[in-house]
C-alpha cells in the first residue's frame, strides 16, 4: 500500500488497482472523485495526455523546435475561440467545476512528479522535456482529436469529378441512400490544389517525431507543413474508424435481465486511446472508458444504466470556396458586396528560436486553411467544432449520471460531437438506440463537395438529438449500431441531410443477423459476436470464382466458413486476393491515371464487391467489366496471381498457411522512429476490415491498425458479470506491467472480470494507493 498528500484534496480518498489494471476511485465526495481522476491520469498516462494538450493547444514548438511550427499554427486554426459560458452550459450545470476539479487533480500529480515523488516518464527524459499544468479550459477548448466530417472526402469528390464521373467517385465513397444527379451542380467547380487541406490534416494528424524534424532550424519549418517535408500526410481514403455497439432487452436473455455490448474501434498505438475507470463517491459511481484527458466516461455504466456509442456518420463540416478581392488579398465576395476576414496574430514559444508572431485568418464561415492571392481564392472551413458544446464526449457528464431513459435522452439533446449512437439499458428493462449530434440545417445542398462561400450555402441551425431518430423499446427486443446507413425508411434526405457516407463494411448486417437468431442471450455469446471474424463481403466474392481460376485456390476457398481467424489458410488467401491483386488490378483499370488513381486510397470493398455482382453497370463499363466473360477472366487472373503470391511467401503447401502470419495486432508508439522500444506486438490476429472483430489493415504490410481496443460486455442489474479488454494495457508506462499485458489476449479474443460491487473490487484489487488531503 502507497499513501501520498496531494494538496488541494478535500477528504481522504484511494485508489484501488485491480490485477487487470484498473483503478478503482474511492472518494468521500464528487468533487473529490474527479479531481482523483485526474491525478489518476497523470499516474497511468502522463505522457500521453500532457502530448495530447500540447498538440491540441498548439505548444509543440515550445518543446520540440521549429519543426513542430507549422503544427502548431494549424491547430490553433481548429481551436475552439467563443464565449466559455454557453460552453460549459452545453455539458451540464457543473461542468465548469468538474473539469475544474480534474485539471486541478492532474496538475497536483505533475507537481509530484516535478518534485520527484512520482517517477518520471521516460518519454520526457528520452526528449529533455517537462510536463505541463492544465488550466480548465484545455480540457474542452480542443476539438482536433475527434472525429469529424467530411472535409476530405469532399475535396476528393470534387478531383475525381473532375477527371471521371460520380459514379467511378462510387469505386472511393459509396454514397447512400444516393445522390440525384443535379446535386453536382451546387458543387464549386472552381480547380483547388492537391494539397488544399494540408493544415487540416496537419491540425488532425498525431504528433511525429524524428531526428530530422527535432532539428529543424528555423528557416526550415515552413518544409514541416505536414507530418514530413514531401507531404506524405496527403491520404484522402477515410479510415473505418467506427464502432459496434448493440443492446438486448431482458426479454432477449437467458437471465431476464438487459445485456450492453460496445467496442469502439480507433487508430491502435500504445498507450490505448481508450482508459477504463470507476469513479465512486456518494451520488456516483460509474466504471467504463473515456479518454485519459477527460473528466468522467463516456460508455459503461452507473448501477442502473448502461450506455455506449458508435460513430453515426452525419456530417458535420464542409468547404468555402471563397472569391477574394484582387487589391485586398483578406477581403472575399459575400452576398452584394464584401466582407474582411477576421486576423489574430498568435504568438508561438519555439524551443532555440525567438518567440514567433504568426497570423490566423477566419471568414464569417471558419478558419482558412489555404490562400491563393494570385487566384483571388481562399477555401475556409465550416464545422461545428467553432460553435459551443462540440468538445468531444464532453456531453457525457450528463448521460453518464442518467438513470432513467427520458433523461438520458433529454441529456443527450446537447451533445454536439462526435456525431454518435448512443445505445442504452437499464434495469427497468428499457432499452434504446438514439443519433445524437449537432447535425447542420442545409437548404438546397448536400454538403458533399465544396460550395462558394458568398452567402448561397449557408447553414441554418442544428438539429439535436431531439429530432434526429431513435427507436426505443423495440418489439424485437434488440437496437445495435455499427456506423451503417440507419436513417429509417421515409426520412425526407433532400430537405433533412444528415449524411451520406456511412461505413458499409458488413458489420451491421452481421451483427443484425445473429442478434435476430435468438442465440446470443447471454455474456459469452455476447462475447463471442464481439470478436466474430465472419466477412459477409469475403463470402460473397468467392461465390463469384469462376470454374477456370485455379483448382487449388478454388478447392481452398471453396470449403472456406468465411471466417478470418488467424489459423485459417483460406482466409489468408482470401484477404491477399482481395487486397495485394483484386482491388488494385480494379484500380488501374478504373483509374490508369495516377492524378486521378491517388485519389481513391485502397477502394472501397462494397463497391468492388457489388460491381462484381453487377450492381454498378457503369463502373462496370469503365473497367472493362460489363460482361461475364471479362469479369470471369479478371477474376481467375487476379485469383491465381494471389495464389502465387501466397506461394511464394508461405510455401507451397497450403496446409502451413496461416492468416495470423501475415495479419498481425501492433500497437505503435510515437518515439519509435527515435530508437526507442516502446512498441507492442507483433501478435497474431484473426479478423478483417470487414469483420465484426475489425482489425483494419493495409496491403503493404498486413498489420492491423484500426479496431477495438477496449470492448465491454455489460450484465445490466447483475454487475459484477459484466468483462471488458483494453489493449494494449491501462498503462501508459513502458516497462510496467499494465502497460502490455492485456495484449495477448486482446489478440486471442478474451476479456476480463470487471468487478463493481464493493465486495468485488476488494477482492480483485492488486495495489491501493491512499490519498490524503495535503
Amino acid at each position: 500500500m502507497t499513501q501520498l498528500a496531494l494538496p488541494g484534496l478535500n477528504a481522504p480518498a484511494s485508489i484501488r488497482i485491480d490485477r487487470w489494471g484498473l483503478p478503482h476511485i474511492r472518494a468521500e465526495n464528487p468533487r473529490d472523485a474527479f479531481f482523483v481522476q485526474g491525478f489518476n491520469a497523470v499516474r497511468d498516462r502522463l505522457w500521453q495526455i500532457d502530448l495530447w494538450r500540447k498538440r491540441g493547444l498548439g505548444l509543440l514548438a515550445a518543446d520540440f523546435g521549429p519543426g513542430y511550427l507549422m503544427q502548431d499554427r494549424a491547430a490553433r486554426l481548429l481551436l475552439y475561440r467563443g464565449d466559455m459560458a454557453p460552453e460549459w452550459a452545453a455539458y451540464g450545470p457543473d461542468a465548469e467545476e468538474i473539469c475544474t476539479t480534474f485539471a486541478r487533480g492532474i496538475n497536483a500529480g505533475v507537481d509530484l512528479v516535478l518534485d520527484g515523488t512520482l517517477p518520471l516518464p521516460p518519454e520526457f527524459a528520452e526528449l529533455g522535456t517537462k510536463p505541463a499544468h492544465w488550466a480548465p479550459e484545455d480540457v474542452v477548448r480542443i476539438r482536433t482529436h475527434c472525429l469529424a466530417r467530411n472535409a476530405t472526402s469532399e475535396l476528393a469528390r470534387q478531383k475525381v469529378q473532375a477527371l471521371a464521373s460520380p459514379e467511378v467517385d462510387l469505386l472511393r465513397m459509396p454514397l447512400s441512400p444516393p445522390v440525384p444527379d443535379d446535386e453536382w451542380a451546387t458543387m464549386d467547380g472552381t480547380p483547388l490544389p492537391d494539397d488544399a487541406l494540408t493544415t487540416y490534416l496537419l491540425a488532425t494528424a498525431p504528433v511525429s517525431f524524428s531526428a530530422e524534424r527535432l532539428a529543424a532550424t528555423l528557416d526550415e519549418a515552413p518544409l514541416w507543413s505536414a507530418l514530413d517535408p514531401a507531404l506524405n500526410v496527403l491520404r484522402h481514403e477515410t479510415p473505418p474508424e467506427g464502432s459496434n455497439n448493440w443492446a438486448l432487452a431482458p426479454s432477449q436473455t437467458a437471465t431476464g435481465r438487459a445485456i450492453m455490448a460496445s467496442d469502439p474501434h480507433r487508430a491502435h498505438a500504445a498507450p490505448s486511446l481508450r482508459y477504463m475507470v470507476h469513479l465512486s463517491a456518494p451520488g456516483l459511481d460509474v466504471i467504463g472508458a473515456g479518454e485519459p484527458s477527460s473528466p468522467g466516461i463516456m460508455a459503461g455504466h452507473n448501477g442502473t444504466a448502461a450506455f455506449s456509442l458508435t460513430i453515426f456518420c452525419a456530417d458535420q463540416e464542409d468547404l468555402m470556396v471563397h472569391e477574394t478581392l484582387p487589391d485586398t488579398p483578406h477581403s472575399y465576395r459575400y452576398g452584394t458586396g464584401h466582407e474582411e476576414m477576421t486576423r489574430i496574430d498568435e504568438v508561438f514559444t519555439v524551443k532555440g528560436a525567438p518567440d514567433q508572431t504568426l497570423p490566423l485568418y477566419f471568414t464569417r464561415h471558419g478558419p482558412v486553411l489555404w490562400q491563393d492571392e494570385g487566384r483571388n481564392l481562399a477555401l475556409s472551413l465550416r464545422t461545428v467544432f467553432t460553435d459551443p458544446g462540440t468538445a468531444p464526449y464532453m456531453a457525457s457528464l450528463k448521460s453518464m449520471r442518467a438513470t432513467t431513459l427520458s433523461d438520458f435522452r433529454e441529456a443527450l439533446e446537447t451533445w454536439g460531437a462526435p456525431s454518435v449512437n448512443m445505445v442504452y439499458a437499464d434495469t427497468a428493462g428499457d432499452i434504446c438506440w438514439q443519433a445524437a449530434a449537432y447535425v447542420p440545417r442545409r437548404n438546397g445542398w448536400r454538403g458533399l463537395a465544396p460550395v462558394p462561400g458568398d452567402g448561397r450555402f449557408e447553414w441554418q441551425g442544428y438539429m439535436t438529438a431531439a429530432e434526429l431518430p431513435a427507436t426505443v423499446n423495440p418489439e424485437d427486443g434488440v437496437v445495435w449500431s455499427a456506423n451503417e446507413m440507419n436513417i429509417p425508411d421515409g426520412w425526407n434526405h433532400a430537405a433533412a441531410t444528415v449524411g451520406h457516407e456511412w461505413l458499409e463494411d458488413g458489420r451491421a448486417e452481421r451483427i443484425s443477423e445473429r442478434l435476430r437468431t435468438g442465440t446470443v442471450n447471454d455474456i459469452a455469446d455476447n462475447c463471442a459476436l464481439q470478436t466474430d471474424t465472419h466477412s459477409g463481403y469475403s463470402a460473397r466474392l468467392v461465390a463469384h470464382i469462376p470454374a477456370q481460376a485455379p483448382d487449388a485456390a478454388r478447392a481452398l476457398l471453396g470449403h472456406w466458413n468465411g471466417h478470418a481467424d488467424a489459423d485459417s489458410a483460406a482466409a489468408l488467401l482470401a484477404e491477399m486476393w482481395l487486397s495485394s491483386h483484386l482491388r488494385p488490378a480494379l484500380l488501374a483499370r478504373v483509374a490508369p491515371d495516377p492524378a486521378l488513381r491517388k485519389w481513391f486510397g485502397s477502394g472501397s470493398i462494397a463497391t468492388v464487391v457489388r460491381m462484381l455482382e453487377g450492381r454498378h453497370p457503369g463502373l462496370a463499363r469503365v473497367a472493362g467489366l460489363d460482361d461475364d466473360a471479362a469479369r470471369d477472366t479478371f477474376l481467375a487472373e487476379t485469383l491465381a496471381a494471389a495464389w502465387e503470391d501466397a506461394v511464394t511467401r508461405f510455401g507451397s503447401d497450403p496446409a502451413t498457411w496461416r492468416w495470423g502470419d501475415l495479419h498481425k495486432g501492433w500497437f505503435d508508439h510515437a518515439l519509435t522512429p527515435l530508437g526507442t522500444d516502446f512498441d507492442v506486438g507483433p501478435l497474431d490476429k484473426g479478423g478483417s476490415s470487414t469483420t465484426v472483430m475489425m482489425a483494419h489493415y493495409e496491403a503493404s504490410d498486413y498489420r492491423v491498425r484500426i479496431g477495438a481496443s477496449v470492448r465491454m460486455v455489460v450484465d445490466v442489474g447483475a454487475w459484477d458479470n459484466s468483462v471488458w479488454i483494453n489493449a494494449p494495457g491501462q498503462s501508459g508506462l513502458p516497462g510496467t506491467p499494465h502497460y502490455d499485458d492485456l495484449a495477448p489476449l486482446w489478440a486471442m479474443g478474451d476479456y476480463v472480470p470487471m468487478p463493481y460491487s464493493e465486495a468485488a473490487v476488494e477482492a480483485a484489487t492488486a495495489t491501493r494507493i491512499d490519498l490524503l488531503p495535503g
